[in-house]
């Protein structure tokens, strides 16, 4: 049965290509890599500024049989004053279409290196136009077979409404790519409205648009009503995708010692890439990608000045990530205007385009003494990265929205004190921990948590732990560095059950501006007093107080989970402070069974009340010698007179 299945689909595919080859013929003819030959003359078309397509000369040199990612390469060598005026084939020329005999030949795809840069491979038409036959939910294809010096013709990246630093940012992103943005400008009026395209047009794939743009140009190969073919190579070969499709207008072509390329804008949307393959992209006109919208908001706090950005941009597990942070990145740099120093607060939620799937939502804050800037951006990025590349199932998202608050200000406090009551515990007794915190440059603070003792707390010695949220408790960090343990060591140990099990501790996660109270496991080997630096923690008897009201336990509401339990909570105890907490410490405590506590407090009464006693007696009978002293009668003096005076 599979085998009939995928007989009658590759009938079909045939018939579809065969009817859009067919169809594509009756518009205009085409010449198939068997009947090109070497000697042969043609001309391409492509825009060098403004919209205006002009022609160039190319000469046939050979076909290199079974050399291109899709098959046969045509090997040429281009001229004329369109190339003498760009040095060559320029980045952005890809998808250039060559005419012999006014038959379409393919497009301008790929260069050869060490060459003088007027010598490039052509990418035969009917291979592309296989990228219309394609169906949906295609497998994305193998990397590039492509054998050196043999390489894809550049494709410029415009970057429009970046900030210089915003680039460098993006570019260092975008390296593993291949990617190297160049800023550019709108075109005005011409960017206001859509353009048709034709052979030879200028188009943009774009990744980001809206208030910033981000996108690769480069030259349309044909047009057949609202569909297209353009590049003649792939662009980052993701296979079946959504990238925005874009008018482009070129300014300029820029000289370069290795490959001059083209400047251009990312002018009107009119509709969406769909396939990145090995012979080029495909277009459809009139088609919206699917897109995560993102609404940023930046608040400088020194200044009083407030931003904000909407953008959107390609829903992709590599690229997502990447370009979401740098949008933020930009916005924050716009903001504060400055670089250095600095704390931030940020909150963030994540929008699934599955509306069955809960929403993420998150906040923190981070203190930075060298770029405040990137720390602003780096969780957001590890988060959407952690996200798009879970194990368990996709959470494609619709929608980011991000707040965030900036000062110079080094809002951090360090814990220099902590005191726990009582010291002999059963399992459900509240232990109360109270931790004396100094803020920088600040006045010293209280702050009293509530911590219950687990009912499944095993008995015997059990080590608290107090800490900020971004601290990693010694113990560990000592083990860690026995063990040579890495970061992604360690990430890779960490084990989930199922994706609400991971999406819940993703939310979860301790955050660098609570103080936690929590049990250390036994397996962690602890470190003895003497040999730690700084405050200890110390234990202190029970004490009458009163409790402040976050202490009470109230009822649980559905915004204390997410649709996974609360497992972890369970020997856990934090509080949001309004500054990054640093420093910890550590406590031990004797977990008993209730009837031997109560016995042991009951000895403790008796000997307390004992101590009552005999202080009262020893008070008793002070008073009563105090009583007999001054109730003796005054006694004669019998001393001689002269030894009175």
């Amino acid at each position: 049965m599979n085998v009939f299945k995928k007989r009658r689909r590759s009938v079909w595919l045939l018939t579809l290509l065969f009817t859009l080859v067919t169809g594509f013929a009756n518009a205009v003819d085409i010449m198939p890599p068997s009947d090109v030959r070497e000697g042969m003359r043609g001309v391409a078309k492509t825009v060098v500024q403004g919209d205006t397509i002009e022609e160039f000369d190319v000469n046939v040199l050979g076909v290199l049989q079974q050399r291109g990612p899709s098959g046969d390469l045509i090997l040429v060598k281009v001229s004329g004053p369109v190339i003498e005026k760009t040095g060559g084939i320029a980045q952005g020329m890809s998808g250039s279409p060559v005419y012999i005999d006014g038959k379409l030949v393919g497009a301008i795809g790929y260069g050869w290196g060490f060459a003088d840069g007027t010598v490039g491979m052509v990418t035969p038409i009917g291979d592309m136009l296989k990228l219309w036959a394609l169906p949906d939910k295609a497998a994305h294809d193998e990397a590039p077979s492509v054998e050196p010096p043999l390489i894809p013709m550049g494709t410029p990246l415009m970057a429009a409404g970046f900030t210089p630093e915003s680039l460098q940012y993006l570019t260092q992103k975008l390296a593993p790519f291949g990617l190297q943005p160049q800023a550019t400008a709108g075109a005005g009026n011409y960017d206001a409205a859509p353009h048709a395209l034709q052979p030879g047009s200028a188009v943009a794939v774009t990744l980001v648009t809206g208030d910033l743009k981000l996108g690769a140009i480069g030259t349309v190969t044909y047009a057949d009503e609202n569909r297209i073919v353009a590049f003649g190579h792939p662009f980052l070969k993701r296979g079946e995708l959504d990238y925005f499709m874009h008018n482009s207008y070129i300014f300029t072509v820029v000289p370069s010692v290795n490959s001059a390329f083209k400047i251009g804008s990312i002018g009107s949307e009119i509709g969406k890439i769909y396939q990145d393959r090995g012979a080029g992209i495909a277009g459809i006109e009139g088609r919206a990608p699917k897109a995560v919208a993102m609404q940023v908001n930046v608040t400088d706090r020194d200044t009083q000045t407030d931003r904000a950005a909407n953008v959107r941009m390609v829903e992709d597990h590599d690229l997502t990530p990447i370009l979401a942070a740098t949008t933020a990145y930009d916005l924050v740099k716009k903001t504060i205007d400055r670089g250095g120093r600095g704390t931030v607060k940020l909150s963030y939620e994540f929008l699934p385009q599955d509306t069955s799937l809960p929403t993420f939502k998150r906040d923190n804050m981070y203190y930075s003494s060298k770029s405040v800037s990137e720390r602003s951006v780096d969780e957001l990025y590890n988060v959407l990265e952690a996200l798009a590349k879970n194990p368990f199932q996709k959470y494609a998202l619709r929608g980011i929205n991000l707040s965030l608050s900036l000062t110079e200000d080094k809002e951090v406090a360090e814990i220099i004190d902590a005191k726990a009551r009582p010291g002999i515990v059963s399992p459900g007794d509240i232990i109360y921990v109270n931790v004396k915190l100094r803020p920088y440059r600040g006045e010293v603070v209280s702050k009293t948590l509530a911590f219950t003792v687990p009912a499944d707390q095993p008995l015997g010695p059990m080590t608290l732990e107090v800490r900020g949220g971004g601290v990693v408790p010694l113990p560990y960090l000592i083990q860690k560095q026995q063990l040579n343990l890495t970061d992604e060591i360690i990430d890779r140990l960490r084990k989930y059950k199922d994706f609400r099990d991971f999406l819940n501790k993703l939310q979860k996660e301790d955050k660098n501006n609570e103080l936690i109270v929590e049990i250390l496991e036994d397996n962690v080997s602890m470190v003895p007093d003497e040999k730690s630096a700084g405050h200890h923690a110390q234990l202190q008897e029970p004490a009458k107080e009163t409790l402040p009201d976050y202490l009470h336990k109230g009822k649980k509401t559905d915004a204390d989970t997410l649709a996974g339990g609360d497992e972890d909570e369970k020997a856990k105890t934090r509080v949001t402070m309004p500054y990054i907490i640093k420093g910890d410490g550590q406590f031990e405590f004797e977990v008993v069974a209730p009837n031997d506590r109560r016995r042991r407090d009951a000895v403790k009464e008796i000997m307390a009340q004992l101590r009552e006693k005999v202080t009262e007696n020893d008070a008793e009978a002070d008073n009563d010698q105090e009583n007999k002293d001054a109730n003796k009668e005054p006694q004669a003096d019998k001393r001689p007179a002269k030894d009175k005076k």
